[in-house]
């Protein structure tokens, strides 16, 4: 069966239980006050941000909100992902828990910066 292919944030986020759905309209809308100048599309069939390259993605699943910065978005801030599962590209933050909507906005913060300077 092939997996439904999304063509926009807004048909992406419609497609999760509602409890999801404000979880992934808060974090658009803390990126998008976060950095404005990024184009909000679809890529790899997730939500993504791009200004001067990538700034994240993020995607939802049963059990939580995948967060991808790259990997200099994980490798700055390893201090403070301990609660967290995380790889080198990815972080899992867990639907049953609070979303650190401040840590999300810290690491949006060091990726803009970081894509303004190249």
């Amino acid at each position: 069966m092939e997996k439904h292919k999304f063509l926009s944030v807004d048909e992406y986020e419609s497609n999760f239980p509602e409890y999801v759905q404000l979880i992934i309209s808060q974090i658009r809308d803390l990126i998008r006050k976060t950095a404005p100048e990024a184009l909000e599309c679809i890529s790899y069939n997730m939500p993504a941000y791009k200004y001067k390259g990538v700034l994240v993605y993020f995607a939802a699943y049963k059990n939580h909100i995948g967060f991808y910065p790259t990997g200099s978005g994980i490798k700055h801030f390893e201090s403070e992902l301990g609660p967290y599962k995380w790889a080198k590209d990815s972080i899992q933050f867990p639907l049953n828990q609070e979303i650190p909507f401040d840590l999300i906005q810290k690491i949006v913060n060091y990726r803009l910066e970081e894509n303004r300077s190249k």
